[in-house]
């Protein structure tokens, strides 16, 4: 057992430091979240923040989107309790959201699906390549400082799997509900803290000799990542994208198995064991279900019951796969040029 999850997760460090150095408004919110909730001047709404023309790539809005939305996860460390209900916050989050969302749609149209054919139509997502394999290239050509990059990217995220995706079971009801709560209890080991996939995820950074502490790696990690996190947030916290968010947990689940499968295979290869690999071993076997229950309960019950958001199902599975695609394309572009993915080189492991 590691010190890790002998111990307990480690305290919490999403602070201010996500917004250094990304921008104006980046900047902005970091001097406004130092002082008690109050209404933010237009000045801290810079039009730039609407308009951006690469929201994927664009560090400014996709780090204060992540802190805005830290704020209903963990919180962030030094801002006060009560800014994720200010109005004048909450306006400049929807601002940023309808930027991001905007973009989604431009690359994936809403196209009619009918509800009975919701799980067939997710099924053959499956069968069409998203985007290069990370897990592949990974598997033939990475080494040990591509893995403890990979698992900084990942970080954002695996510190609190499943979180945001508990938001929408409050978004759904019957067999719908059934299902994500079915998937939901697996992600969080079974009511078995040890078990939880996020205490998992650390028990691999601890291994890789990485600071397992949730939030630790945020400064390094580029927009375009944070974008992958900021996704699950977006189509879990809005009502009316509960469609968008069952299609994404859907797509999540039924791709994962074969590239949880390769990074286990990945990691045993560089030499590392149990500690490190269990994360993703669980991950074969758990998905393995988890996507017959995504796509033939959780979905096609959701479609059935709530039939004029059918062709949200898809979408949000579609919408996975493109910002899943950036991301793999960014990071391996920079793996095959020979630099760092990261937005500044990590230290060596000793």
């Amino acid at each position: 057992m590691t010190a890790v999850a002998a111990a307990g997760l480690p305290t919490a460090r999403h602070d201010l430091g996500i917004l250094g150095g990304r921008g104006p408004l980046c900047e902005q919110l970091a001097l406004a979240l130092t002082r008690p909730p109050h209404r933010l001047a237009p000045t801290a709404d810079p039009a730039a923040a609407g308009a951006a023309a690469d929201p994927l790539a664009d560090d400014d809005l996709q780090a204060a989107l992540y802190a805005l939305y830290e704020l209903h996860h963990g919180g962030l460390d030094g801002v006060a309790g009560g800014w994720e209900v200010e109005p004048s916050l909450l306006a400049v989050r929807r601002r940023l959201e309808a930027t991001f969302e905007g973009w989604l749609h431009e690359q994936v149209p809403l196209d009619p699906v009918a509800p009975v054919d919701v799980g067939a139509a997710l099924w053959e997502l499956t069968r069409q390549p998203a985007g290069p394999s990370l897990s592949r290239w990974a598997l033939d050509h990475g080494d040990l400082g591509h893995a403890r990059e990979l698992a900084v990217h990942r970080s954002a995220y695996q510190l609190k799997e499943a979180d945001p995706h508990t938001f929408a079971m409050l978004h759904v009801a019957g067999g719908a509900l059934e299902a994500m709560t079915t998937i939901q209890f697996d992600e969080y080991g079974e009511g078995r803290d040890r078990d939880r996939h996020a205490r998992l995820f650390a028990d691999s950074l601890a291994g890789l000799g990485l600071d397992p502490t949730y939030g630790a790696y945020l400064p390094l990690i580029p927009a375009v990542t944070l974008a992958t996190g900021n996704l699950f947030s977006l189509l879990s916290l809005h009502r009316r994208l509960r469609g968008a968010v069952v299609g994404h947990l859907a797509g999540f689940e039924m791709n994962s198995v074969v590239p949880m499968r390769r990074y286990s295979a990945w990691h045993g290869a560089l030499g590392f064991g149990a500690d490190v690999r269990r994360f993703y071993d669980v991950h074969v076997v758990a998905d393995e279900s988890h996507q017959h229950i995504a796509a033939d309960e959780l979905a096609a019950s959701f479609a059935l019951d709530e039939p004029q958001l059918a062709a949200w199902v898809p979408w949000g599975a579609r919408v996975l796969s493109v910002v899943e695609a950036r991301f793999a394309g960014r990071v391996l572009d920079a793996w095959q040029a020979g630099r760092s993915s990261l937005r500044a080189p990590l230290t060596p492991m000793r």
